[in-house]
């Protein structure tokens, strides 16, 4: 039984999230030299379920591969990814605050999908979940998504908003998992390192 694990997450809510479960953990943060964005490109097509898993998956591998580059004591080692979703349509971490405010834009006054896969690899054994849940953004006019960008917060956050920040003043409604929504669903989480044997409170 481990005593600790891995997180291969540069988010701070992911850090918060999993100290709530009372899990111990060390970061396992990319060299500089890895182009971690590239893995987050969406293929043609591709659903927003399928890409969330997959995406996880290929972070996951990215960083088993880091720890064995790095000599690193062995301990099970935890991915997570997040992608806001309106029907097929994926949206992703704007690119600047023109970006940020087209996809408030379109989420406002509208219920979308967040889906957030969770991958979980201790020796040979991969267990993973997926979080779905729907969030409801009240209208918005453009002063308030003028406001909400120029305060940063939505720069680096999929669907260009924080459910935990300001972006709360706007959510009329979620249905699912609010810890899923804020990038590491823990229920789910918690039931994966309970399989490979890590102890949660």
């Amino acid at each position: 039984m481990s005593d600790f694990v891995y997180l291969a997450s540069q988010s701070p809510r992911r850090r918060q999230l999993l100290e709530q479960l009372g899990v111990r953990h060390e970061l396992l943060l990319p060299d500089s030299g890895e182009d971690s964005e590239a893995l987050e490109e969406v293929q043609p097509g591709e659903a927003p379920a399928t890409y969330v898993q997959r995406v996880t998956g290929l972070k996951l591998e990215a960083a088993l591969a880091r720890l064995r580059r790095r000599g690193l004591p062995p301990a099970p080692v935890l991915c997570s990814d997040t992608t806001v979703a309106m029907g097929r349509a994926i949206f992703g971490k704007p690119v600047d605050a023109a970006d940020a405010a087209r996809m408030l834009g379109e989420l406002a006054g509208r219920t979308h999908r967040v889906l957030t896969a969770v991958a979980v690899q201790a020796g040979r054994q991969r267990v993973q979940a997926l979080s779905d849940s729907r969030v409801t953004f009240a209208p918005m006019t453009q002063a308030q998504i003028v406001a909400y960008v120029a305060g940063g917060e939505p720069m680096g956050k999929a669907g260009a908003y924080a459910v935990q920040g300001r972006a709360a003043a706007h959510i009329s409604r979620i249905a699912g998992s609010y810890t899923g929504i804020m990038g590491l669903p823990l229920h789910e989480t918690a039931r994966l390192l309970r399989e490979v044997g890590v102890a949660v409170a």
